[in-house]
């Protein structure tokens, strides 16, 4: 598959990077309500493990969410009832080098890189990926429909991910 050619269609191409962007300021400054309103009602958000991701059903994730479990995840975030941290990690998200990949009437794919500066009591933490966004355009705006994060050392042993990648 070969990027879309963004030189005949750059509005495009930054309709998508501005998407990309405010998701992840969305995820860095812990806004999950205002970033979960970003998903599609059929929505999936897949972290493979061991590699590219082949079939998630089959093999091994990280996270494999469905629409449903999103929204729990948010809202348990949310209560201040469950928590993975205290104090949540000071993040910032570098995106670069996103691509459109294709287009098929209302949806969609996109990809770029992605490094993750994380910072806890326990210390700094990078995490590196390359993420693959299939957006689709609901009542003229773009919403997430899948989100794959293949984070660079998913083969290794991970610190907790207490947040959203």
């Amino acid at each position: 598959m070969s990027p879309v050619d963004t030189l005949r269609e750059p509005d495009l191409l930054r309709q998508v990077e501005a998407f990309i962007y405010r998701e992840a300021r969305l995820q860095d400054e812990h806004l999950y309500a205002e970033w979960e309103a970003l998903w599609t009602d059929d929505g999936v958000y897949w972290v493979p493990a061991n590699g590219d991701g082949g079939d998630p059903e089959a093999e091994m994730s990280i996270i494999f969410d469905n629409r449903s479990r999103i929204g729990v995840r948010v809202r348990q975030l949310l209560s201040g009832k469950r928590f993975a941290q205290m104090p949540a990690s000071r993040l910032r998200r570098l995106i670069s080098n996103i691509e459109i990949l294709s287009v098929e009437g209302d949806e969609l794919l996109a990809a770029g890189n992605s490094l993750v500066f994380e910072s806890t009591p326990r210390g700094d933490t990078l995490w590196a990926a390359r993420v693959e966004y299939r957006l689709r355009r609901i009542d003229g705006a773009l919403r997430l429909a899948r989100k794959k994060v293949v984070l660079v050392n998913n083969d290794k042993a991970l610190f907790s991910l207490s947040f959203l990648i």
